[in-house]
């Protein structure tokens, strides 16, 4: 718990409830300062990336089923890509930029004709990137980066990303498109 009030301190601020990246904050770094306890404790990477991945599994599968899959349809729906485009132009302006540093920025990403998805998001910068670099928690991020895929699946979401910024990409990319109902 120590640690977890070091880091809410550490803690960016990304623009508050106007930033749909203020909840992955709010969410995700709760396993920073897992993580960094455990490194402390001379846990492999290996392990801790597989205790935080079923953690949060656990903690998202006590969401009701039909709760989670309404989230992930409303995540899917014209309209929330509608406002992602949008919120992707804002996060690339200058003055964004310079209001909150510590943000992401990322593009909205059509598919093309060949394409297996349904729309797309290229971060560009990652707020877990930076706040990583400043606070020495670099080794950490591919096991952060490994949540997004049951938090995605969950909701009846299929992620495919095949490279991030963590991984030493220049972007990474996020790709969506709805699992097949049972």
């Amino acid at each position: 718990m120590d640690e977890f009030e070091i880091v809410l301190t550490q803690m960016p601020y990304v623009g508050g409830a106007a930033s749909r990246m203020s909840d992955f904050f709010m969410r995700l770094m709760g396993f920073m300062a897992i993580s960094r306890v455990l490194r402390r404790h001379g846990v492999s990477l290996s392990v801790i990336g597989e205790i935080e991945r079923e953690t949060y599994k656990a903690q998202l599968l006590t969401v009701p089923e039909a709760e989670r899959l309404a989230s992930g349809r409303q995540f899917m729906s014209s309209e929330n890509q509608t406002l992602l485009r949008d919120q992707a132009i804002k996060s690339a302006t200058k003055s964004h930029q310079k209001e909150f540093p510590e943000d992401f920025i990322y593009d909205f990403v059509e598919p093309g004709p060949s394409d297996n998805f349904e729309f797309g998001i290229n971060y560009k910068a990652c707020g877990f990137c930076k706040f990583a670099a400043r606070h020495g928690d670099k080794e950490i991020l591919p096991n952060i980066c490994g949540l997004d895929f049951d938090a995605y699946a969950t909701r009846g979401i299929h992620l495919e990303r095949t490279q991030t910024l963590a991984g030493g990409a220049n972007h990474c990319n996020f790709r969506f498109s709805r699992l097949p109902s049972d």
